[in-house]
Parts: C-alpha cells; sequence; structure tokens
C-alpha cells in the first residue's frame, strides 16, 4: 500500500511538473505580442503563406512582416529570394524566428528585430505583410500611409484595410489575402477627391 501511494505520489509530481514546464515554455508565444492592441500570436496557416506569396510573385526589393510571431512569412519569402525582415515585440517568439531561420539556411537573407511597430519607420521597404486585427487597422492604414512610398505593395492577411480598396485578392475565409498597391490607392483617394467637390446652391 505504501509502495503504490508513493508510485502515485510519484506519478502526480512528475504530470505536474511537466505541464509546469509546458505552461513556462508556451506562454511566451501566445501572450500579446503588441502593446497598443492586444494581438496574440497565431501562427499563419500554410495556405495563408501560399496565398502571401502568390500577392509576391511579381515583386521585387526588400520586405517585411509587422508583428513576425515565429517568422513563418519571413522565412518563406527569403526562399523566395527576398531580403526578408520581421519585427515581433515578443523577444521568444524572436529568438525562436532567428534559430528557424537558422535551421532552414535563410538567416543570411533574414533579420529578426525585437520591436514595438508603432515605434519603427517602414519608409525604405517596398512589401510589407501585416496579420492584424481590425482594432489595429485603421491607424497602421494612416502609418503606412505617409510612410511608404508609392512603389509600395502592402498585403494583408486574415482583415483588410479598412478605407483602402485592395487591388488584388485571393483566398477564402481565414485565409483570404488583400493587396494594396499604395500607388492605386492613392490614386483613388485621389479621383474621390475630384469627383465629389462641394457645391455651393
Amino acid at each position: 500500500g505504501s509502495g503504490r501511494r508513493s508510485w502515485g505520489l510519484l506519478v502526480t509530481a512528475g504530470v505536474g511538473g511537466t505541464l509546469v514546464a509546458l505552461y513556462a515554455v508556451a506562454t511566451p508565444f501566445v501572450t500579446p505580442a503588441l502593446r497598443k492592441v492586444c494581438l496574440p500570436f497565431v501562427p499563419a496557416t500554410s495556405t495563408q503563406i501560399q496565398n502571401v506569396l502568390k500577392m509576391l510573385e511579381d515583386r521585387s526589393g526588400s520586405l517585411v512582416d509587422i508583428g513576425s510571431g515565429d517568422g513563418r512569412i519571413v522565412i518563406a519569402a527569403a526562399k523566395r529570394g527576398f531580403k526578408a525582415v520581421g519585427y515581433e515585440l515578443n523577444p521568444w517568439l524572436v529568438w525562436y524566428s532567428r534559430y528557424r531561420a537558422w535551421r532552414d539556411g535563410v538567416h543570411q537573407n533574414t533579420k529578426f528585430y525585437i520591436s514595438d511597430l508603432w515605434k519603427v519607420s517602414f519608409s525604405h521597404y517596398t512589401n510589407v505583410v501585416v496579420f492584424g486585427v481590425p482594432q489595429m487597422m485603421p491607424q497602421l492604414e494612416k502609418k503606412l500611409e505617409e510612410e511608404l512610398e508609392c512603389n509600395a505593395r502592402i498585403i494583408a492577411c486574415r482583415f483588410p484595410f479598412p478605407c483602402w480598396i485592395p487591388d488584388h485578392t485571393t483566398g477564402e475565409g481565414i485565409d483570404t489575402v488583400w493587396a494594396y498597391d499604395l500607388k492605386c490607392s492613392r490614386a483613388h483617394e485621389t479621383k474621390v477627391l475630384e469627383i465629389t467637390p462641394e457645391t455651393e446652391f
């Protein structure tokens, strides 16, 4: 009887220790990655990654993934020849991304930074990928509009921007991807202003 109780205590202690260890490892990956908006880490699906790559088929230049999570998009883009950069506030995810890039042999074409996206200028990137949430999209739309050059393409995953009209769309449901060519977006805004002047009667 005493032996059975001892064995039971050992099993309980082992299970408890395992759960604590799993909690310690998993917590950094699911805590919010951005301070202004609660944006938990949700890994991109393989379909989402393929849809993003489809939107980059005719593109070149530098690429940035805003809120890069575990680096999946950055690594996939680097394998397609892009110099790809990820910005992520969660240090555990950044370190894990760097490990994955090294493991996949693309660490020379990738960089990952621990940084708050609201404190970074994206002015020198020509391709921008965003996995956002609805609460952050209006403010991010304004930030990118102010910072990016006219030849930039912005690819939004899961949620579109509220005011811009996408130039290309692919996928469905949570795998939907919207691409915005900033030059086209600005031209559309100018056209709207031109055809809706204020008229005095």
